[in-house]
């Protein structure tokens, strides 16, 4: 047998094992499925669908370390895989690597959006992203409130023993003191509420939210009536409905679309600072 011939025939060998991964894994039968693939890297290391299809087995069982370890590997073949990078963006979840696990979502949902803006993996991606959104938010939330009380409390205490010595020198003024002291409290207080502001709750601004589902943008494009939707929602519409501009009924196609940068800048900015605003429970 030619070394052609030979490799060709592991190729099929290890196609084989897949598929036979693929029937375990349908029948819920994750061990199995991984031995499968296992056998299938063994033989063809270097084909990435085998290392997702078996961190996909491994996350059925709730082995978060080995999904890691396998959507790294099927990156480094193929940095376009849209399973490994969203797989791996929940990995880092499970163990609190809330920004990192952020930018492997949204690699995901660049990379879906660019092979299939209305496929299911880009609606399923889009929720999981807007969880981690949040949960990085909350500890990002959580560390400032715990350095701004920190630094308060230290601020307090401050002015107080200032206070104490000021007062041992103002015999006869001490009326006075205790003024002078409460009222810088109560400025010091008004500064700390002021920098906690940007922790507190508020509504997303209409101007960030598609006029037909009234959801904040994700893929926003304006049309050439100026009006911006949802991508996948316009599509939907384009296909199901009609070919016009669902606002102003005017004649609309697909390759007229054009991406709103401005919009989509300004919705990140704004999940920058309220990841709060996509709490999913």
């Amino acid at each position: 047998m030619s070394p052609a011939a030979a490799l060709s025939a592991v190729a099929k060998q290890a196609e084989l094992l897949r598929q036979d991964g693929n029937n375990c894994f349908k029948k819920s039968r994750f061990g199995a499925a991984i031995d499968a693939y296992t056998e299938a890297i063994a033989l063809c290391p270097n084909i990435p669908i085998y290392w997702t299809n078996r961190a996909l087995c491994h996350m059925k069982k709730d082995n978060w370390e080995r999904v890691e370890e396998d959507c790294r590997k099927a990156i480094l073949l193929a940095n376009g895989s849209v399973k490994a990078h969203y797989m791996l963006g929940l990995a880092l979840l499970q163990r609190t690597e809330y920004k990192e696990g952020v930018k492997e979502l949204e690699k995901a949902l660049d990379l879906g959006r660019g092979a299939n803006p209305k496929g299911y993996m880009v609606e399923e991606i889009w929720q999981e992203l807007a969880k981690a959104r949040y949960l990085l938010w909350e500890q990002e939330s959580s560390h400032r409130s715990w350095e701004l009380q920190t630094l308060k409390e230290a601020c307090d205490e401050a002015l107080k023993e200032q206070h104490i010595m000021d007062s041992s020198k103002l015999e006869g003024f001490i009326n006075e003191a205790d003024v002078g002291l409460m009222n810088q409290l109560k400025a010091l207080e008004g500064v700390f509420r002021k920098a906690a502001e940007q922790d507190i709750p508020s509504e997303v601004p209409d101007y960030l939210c598609c006029r037909i589902t009234l959801d904040i943008f994700r893929d926003p494009v304006i049309t050439p009536s100026g009006v911006t939707y949802e991508r996948g929602v316009l599509l939907d519409h384009l296909e199901k409905v009609g070919k016009f501009d669902p606002i102003t009924r005017e004649p609309l196609d697909e390759s007229q679309l054009i991406p709103n940068f401005a919009i989509k800048e300004a919705v990140q900015a704004y999940l920058d600072d309220h990841g709060w605003a996509y709490r999913t429970d």
